[in-house]
């Protein structure tokens, strides 16, 4: 186990132990049932978590998708929750905030929970809605006909993202009519599993245009040959350092930098005909100057979720030389998708869920 595994298990006992011990001296209840709840809250999570690793490679998909959802919601909410505990403690500690607010307090604990509350309602809701983003490429390159392409990526399907979600978002997509629908890797979340379960393949089927798509590592993480398969099943023509040509326009994939052997995007290259306008799809958004010097006209990425809530974003933002949204470099234009669906809890603070609709000229 290396060290970022170790501080991924440490930072959550460390924060979950802060944020008990701040509610047990907020709950202006008898110490019976403090320790009833408290208790039960730790339980509730340390089964949720200890199910999330022991069932990962289990067949036993309800009980999985329910530790699943737990744990990495909780994930999101302990962070929220260490933030408001540190805000009033340093508030008391300035005099801001009244001892009696923090202990054995009942509007104390209604005002926490209320916060809490309302601001995991609108993160869910805003989750939810899909934000349509519109995108005009132009070129000076001769193209057989204006192009309207669907561009997604981080689909994340699977234990929280089922076949009910997806037939929704298959259905915003169709209603573009688009020339291609272009998807930038983590198509699957961690495991094929539900993906066959709910034969989701059957509602990819139904997108209304050619789908292509690269690979992310989440493809990786699920199993690359399980992957695949599904890709096939799916219809979508999955492109691993690879072109293929749709209306006179080059579509390249690159596999996932997981893979270490990839190919070197400037050796791919060479066999592109880049007299034709060239989009390239990789999934995580490094070394963006690669493109430029190949010669790629329209890079497409995701994977960062634009760190998927505040303050993660800020940190993801210096991560990255673009970690959302529109950038060029000499003629060749980028947009990283902060993505359709998401990993983990189904939360968005400060970003949005979104699907990009392209327009070639």
């Amino acid at each position: 186990m290396n060290l970022w595994m170790y501080v991924f298990l440490v930072l959550p006992l460390l924060g979950s132990a802060y944020v008990f011990w701040r509610l047990w001296a907020m709950l202006p209840i008898a110490l019976v049932w403090k320790s009833c709840l408290i208790g039960g809250l730790s339980v509730g999570l340390i089964a949720a978590f200890g199910l999330f690793i022991y069932l990962r490679n289990e067949n036993n998909l309800t009980l999985f998708s329910w530790a699943y959802n737990v744990s990495t919601s909780w994930l999101i909410i302990l962070l929220y929750l260490v933030m408001v505990f540190l805000v009033l403690d340093v508030g008391r500690w300035l005099k801001l905030v009244p001892s009696s607010f923090m202990v054995n307090s009942g509007v104390g604990t209604l005002s926490v929970l209320a916060f809490i509350t309302m601001l995991f309602v609108y993160a869910h809701l805003r989750y939810k809605n899909k934000v349509r983003q519109e995108l005009t490429l132009t070129t000076e390159k001769k193209l057989d006909q204006p192009l309207k392409l669907v561009l997604m990526s981080d689909l994340h399907l699977g234990y929280h993202n089922g076949r009910k979600e997806l037939a929704r978002w298959v259905d915003m997509v169709n209603a573009e009519q688009a020339d291609a629908i272009l998807i930038a890797g983590d198509i699957i979340d961690i495991s094929v599993k539900p993906l066959l379960h709910e034969d989701m393949a059957a509602e990819m089927r139904r997108l209304n245009a050619p789908v292509y798509a690269c690979l992310g590592n989440h493809e990786y993480i699920s199993g690359d040959n399980s992957a695949k398969s599904f890709f096939h099943a799916a219809g979508i023509r999955l492109l691993r350092d690879e072109v293929d040509t749709i209306k006179g326009i080059n579509i390249v994939g690159r596999d996932d930098r997981m893979n270490k052997g990839r190919k070197q995007l400037a050796r791919m290259m060479q066999e592109v005909d880049t007299n034709k306008y060239t989009i390239l799809l990789d999934h995580q958004p490094y070394h963006l100057e690669e493109a430029e010097q190949a010669g790629v006209d329209f890079q497409f990425s995701g994977h960062t979720h634009q760190g998927q809530v505040w303050p993660i974003s800020l940190i993801v933002d210096n991560m990255y030389e673009n970690a959302y949204g529109s950038s060029q470099r000499g003629k060749t234009h980028y947009y990283v998708s902060s993505g359709m669906g998401i990993w983990g809890g189904k939360f968005r603070i400060g970003t949005v869920s979104e699907y990009v609709v392209a327009k070639v000229r």
